[in-house]
């Protein structure tokens, strides 16, 4: 069954582009189904595998205590596989369709106050030189596009449509967004591209480059976003996430359409984005508890 996995990771990485890590977690999922039905069946034989095997490697997870969310990742890498092996004409079934999704716990999307996402922009105090250019410019664009980490660390300098004011996105399953930026930020774009080409070496290709000229890494944009959160907010969870929800829920709180905040997101449903409305209803309930006379 399990011969055509790299192929299958090829894929992924370049015809979805998926990110490294979603590519990795791929990798590590289909592992561990493959070691479990060694262990428990002692073969990986596609014809011979049904619903029952795959219930029972979730039985597992279930009995360690495995998270819903990590359960149904899990289930998504192996219908994901069985799809690219059906087209391939591998097999004629998906057992993994005769499974239900674990019920996940409702979770709200965690954001900044508008106070606090201008105090991050205004008044914290970046590192000096170019690489605080860097950073600010990290979380600002965060907040002005709501793109997800992975999508500006391929940013290219080509994504910048200066003419018309807006950047190029290439999100998920390789979809272009186009979303609008204001002529302050193009100015800043403008600013960081003439410094990064100061640099003794630099990498022209991406739009944001390292101290050294090195292009952009996952953890480091991470641990700066996480750095200088810190210093805006008493959330607990800081993350480029925590900006990209930010984004949204602000656009909503001023009137912005749901659909419009669907497709700036780069969503593939609009299921995604309703999440956002419910902090939307929580504001309007204390706006009308502290307003109405009999609130």
């Amino acid at each position: 069954m399990f011969e055509e996995r790299q192929s299958f990771i090829n894929y992924l990485r370049f015809e979805k582009r998926y990110s490294p890590h979603t590519l990795t977690a791929y990798q590590n999922d289909l592992e561990q189904f493959r070691t479990f039905l060694i262990a428990n069946y002692g073969h990986t034989e596609l014809k011979l595998i049904t619903h029952f095997h795959i219930r029972g490697w979730l039985a597992g997870m279930k009995e360690d205590k495995q998270t819903a969310r990590t359960i149904n990742r899990k289930i998504s890498s192996l219908n994901s596989y069985y799809k690219y092996l059906l087209r391939l004409g591998f097999t004629d079934k998906n057992p993994v369709r005769m499974l239900h999704a674990q019920r996940l716990p409702e979770r709200l999307p965690v954001y900044l106050k508008e106070s606090e996402s201008e105090h991050l922009l205004r008044d914290v105090a970046f590192d000096p030189g170019f690489k605080g250019l860097t950073d600010r410019l990290i979380c600002e664009l965060f907040y002005a596009t709501g793109m997800r980490r992975n999508e500006l660390q391929q940013l290219r300098e080509t994504d910048i449509e200066w003419s018309l004011g807006q950047v190029r996105i290439l999100g998920k399953g390789n979809k272009e967004r186009l979303v609008p930026v204001s002529s302050a930020l193009l100015d800043t774009f403008r600013d960081y591209l003439a410094e990064k080409h100061k640099l003794e070496q630099y990498d022209n290709t991406y739009f944001f480059n390292l101290q050294n000229g090195a292009p952009l890494y996952a953890g480091y944009i991470y641990r700066i976003v996480t750095k200088y959160l810190g210093q805006s907010t008493t959330l607990k969870k800081k993350s480029p996430h925590v900006l990209r929800h930010t984004f949204a829920t602000h656009l909503l709180n001023n009137g912005a359409n749901i659909q419009a905040i669907k497709d700036l997101l780069g969503h593939s449903s609009l299921a995604a984005t309703q999440v956002y409305t419910h902090n939307n209803i929580d504001k309007l309930k204390e706006i009308h508890r502290q307003n109405h006379p009999r609130g």
